[in-house]
């Protein structure tokens, strides 16, 4: 008995000298490294989930050809989102343009260890009735289709994230930044192809509850701002569950700034994970995780094999 005992001791005696000096080995690694290697390595890991990182800013956006496309969205995504540790505002604009209707949506909020903010837009293969938005299938626009859009996301702290690209679903998501959603302002900013779609649009969001005096309008290009949501009311289970992520989400935010704490930068932070510990890597990159029992069934790692698959979210990771 004694003897194993002394051998269990053993191994986690080398267990963890063999631990120390390769932590030691990755983060000498790391400070070797040019700051353009350091960024042309983080696109290349995060192209693969349908995301690029923007190193000066140091933030995540999604990228226009990402996998995550071809599912499209329904309102069930974020009904289930705080079951997968997604807690966000969310304010969703129904309109009528051309025999279709058009869903341009936006969320402010929590992604796990990232705040985030996302601008994403569908439509739906023909008119529907307002019954029929809750069960809807839409699809992302397609290339000819998608819009100029831009978002500033602003922090409790002051600090601002800005982006502004041609885009089906425009993102920022600031890695190791724990935020309440209700903290976020989110000014967004979308060019429409003509006036009828403008006022359409606008239509639909003064009717989404957005306020008049929040919108601003040049040309072709409406902007507003997104503090709070309007004529949401969460159920008790509902609020049960936002709060019990949050609560996951703060304390994986600390768990991260901690493990890599030998870094003050973002993206040596990300790189430092991604050599230390492989599958917390991987689950920083799920931004939008509703994907994750799809890649089980097949077994895969890498989002870009389960494009064979019917991703269970569509437009975020």
């Amino acid at each position: 008995m004694y003897a194993a005992l002394f051998i269990l001791l053993l191994l986690a005696l080398v267990g963890m000298l063999f631990g120390h000096f390769r932590r030691k080995k990755i983060i000498r690694r790391i400070r070797e490294m040019e700051k353009c290697e350091k960024c042309s390595l983080l696109e290349e890991l995060a192209e693969p989930f349908g995301y690029r990182y923007h190193c000066r800013c140091g933030f995540f956006s999604s990228t226009v050809d990402a996998w995550q496309k071809a599912g499209g969205y329904t309102w069930a995504y974020d009904y289930l989102a705080p079951r997968f540790q997604m807690v966000f505002d969310s304010l969703p604009v129904y309109f009528n343009y051309r025999g279709r209707t058009w869903l341009i949506e936006f969320w402010k909020g929590q992604y796990g260890i990232n705040a985030g903010a996302e601008i994403g837009i569908y439509h739906a293969d023909r008119l529907l009735s307002e019954t029929e938005y809750r069960s809807a299938h839409f699809q992302a626009v397609g290339e000819a289709e998608m819009l100029s859009c831009g978002l500033q996301l602003c922090l409790e702290n002051g600090a601002c994230v800005r982006i502004s690209e041609r885009h089906w679903w425009l993102t920022a998501f600031l890695p190791g930044v724990f935020s309440q959603p209700s903290n976020l302002c989110l000014e967004a900013t979308v060019c429409f192809n003509n006036r009828e779609m403008l006022e359409a649009f606008y239509r639909g969001l003064c009717k989404a509850g957005c306020s008049a005096e929040k919108v601003t309008v040049q040309n072709l290009c409406l902007s507003f701002t997104f503090h709070q949501p309007c004529n949401v009311h969460y159920g008790f289970l509902t609020r049960l569950r936002r709060r019990l992520s949050q609560c996951l989400n703060r304390i994986s935010c600390r768990l991260f700034l901690w493990v890599t704490r030998p870094f003050t930068c973002t993206e040596d932070r990300i790189l430092f994970l991604y050599h230390y510990l492989p599958f917390c890597f991987r689950k920083l990159m799920r931004l939008r995780r509703f994907h994750r029992r799809c890649h089980r069934k097949h077994g895969c790692r890498r989002p870009k094999c389960c494009r064979r698959c019917s991703p269970r979210r569509g437009k975020k990771p």
